[in-house]
């Protein structure tokens, strides 16, 4: 019983991840009903008051365009950030949106996470407002987003992208192999069709469960016996925790000290947010930067 509570705590949090994350891989909004406006009547349209429901999402308006965003999701990312100060807060934590304090602060559009703000923006269609649902798994996502945001409230995103191609390294890393552990029990790890897998790519590190199957369906993500994990005895040990403890209690597992990673002193602690979920453009940055270091010595 208690594995069982475990495996669906670790699920949900994985999914509130992946959901929570922005994406707009074709340019275009998912869109079930049909009067809701496409991209391209959106970018038509005066676009000048904003609601996000995911932090990328409120991140990358605010570096577009900071007059245009009026509501945003509450996050741990921004609670110390100045730029955020002043600006409502229409949920905090896992609570759903408000929406009251949506409809209150009479946005144009109203920006959620496909898979996780439908029964938000399903009720918001009702009332006749203006929704985006997106998703983002890999890199070229994040840069179809930022150029989809743009286009809607005629901003330039050519300084933001630039930007984001500074967090990548100037030259090939070693072609080591890397294991990314986000879960103990099970061993989770993230496969090429999860952001932590595209960001290795972009790195063109090895991704020892890029092309695994696992038997727990948690999209972009594959589970690793004790055996697996020394079958692959990578190169790098990437260990990712929402709470600190995660990198003590695989140093407990029999297999730990076997590994080539630690034996040569290569494992590292990364942050949820940045390689998990890209939270925020300096969380990603960070992430990018970590990634630089694991990878090049």
């Amino acid at each position: 019983m208690q594995r069982r509570f475990i495996l669906f705590g670790l699920i949900l949090w994985l999914s509130l991840g992946i959901f929570a994350c922005t994406n707009a891989k074709t340019g275009q909004a998912k869109n079930t009903d049909v009067s809701t406006p496409s991209i391209s009547q959106l970018s038509q349209q005066s676009v000048k008051r904003i609601v996000a429901l995911t932090s990328l999402s409120s991140d990358i308006i605010y570096q577009l365009d900071s007059t245009k965003i009026v509501g945003m999701t509450g996050s741990s990312l921004f609670k110390s950030d100045s730029r955020f100060k002043d600006i409502p807060r229409v949920s905090e934590g896992q609570a759903p949106p408000n929406l009251e304090k949506i409809v209150a602060l009479k946005p144009d559009l109203v920006i959620g996470a496909e898979g996780f703000s439908n029964l938000t923006t399903d009720k918001l269609k009702e009332l006749g407002m203006a929704t985006l649902l997106t998703k983002v798994n890999n890199w070229e996502e994040l840069e179809n987003l930022t150029k989809t945001l743009a286009k809607i409230i005629n901003a330039e995103p050519t300084p933001l992208l630039n930007r984001y191609q500074t967090f990548l390294p100037e030259k090939p890393t070693q072609n080591l192999s890397t294991l990314v552990l986000v879960s103990r029990q099970p061993i989770l790890s993230p496969s090429k069709k999860s952001w932590a897998g595209s960001l290795l790519d972009k790195f063109q590190a090895q991704n020892v469960s890029a092309d695994l199957q696992g038997k727990i369906s948690i999209p972009g993500y594959v589970t690793l016996s004790a055996e697996k994990v020394l079958e692959a005895n990578p190169d790098v040990l990437i260990v990712v925790s929402p709470q600190p403890g995660l990198l003590k209690s695989f140093k407990s597992e029999s297999f730990w000290n076997q590994l080539k990673a630690t034996k040569n002193n290569r494992v590292y602690e990364f942050d949820y947010y940045g390689l998990v979920n890209p939270g925020s453009i300096d969380a990603i940055e960070k992430a990018c930067q970590q990634l630089k270091v694991a990878l090049s010595k």
